[in-house]
């Protein structure tokens, strides 16, 4: 079964949180879930992070930047990660671990 460009992207980011030790999930949707939810949630060291994936040029939908808002409103912290910027969720991993973690607010990739 051939991975899809967006699949690869989930793989890397699991593999990120795997080996920083982070608990993270894939939330189900698809009529049981909450619409426009991120990709992957995790926590780490405490703190909440949402976790949108795209590959290549495709961006978020409004639903989706709209719930990645609604957790950064709420203090976790809120990506959009693509091929191109994996290292920064690995810095802000570091960061969190290290207890010098950005503002959760200024975390969202722009997209």
């Amino acid at each position: 079964m051939a991975t899809t460009p967006e699949g690869k992207v989930k793989a890397k980011v699991k593999a990120i949180l795997k080996n920083h030790g982070a608990y993270y999930f894939s939330p189900a949707t698809g009529g049981y879930g909450k619409s426009g939810v991120p990709d992957l949630i995790a926590c780490y060291h405490g703190k909440f992070i949402g976790i949108e994936c795209k590959a290549g040029d495709n961006k978020p939908t409004a639903l989706q930047l709209a719930n990645l808002n609604e957790i950064r409103l709420n203090k976790g912290y809120a990506f959009v990660i693509n091929e191109l910027n994996f290292s920064e969720l690995e810095v802000v991993l570091e960061e969190i671990k290290a207890g010098h973690s950005p503002l959760p607010g200024d975390n969202l990739t722009s997209s």
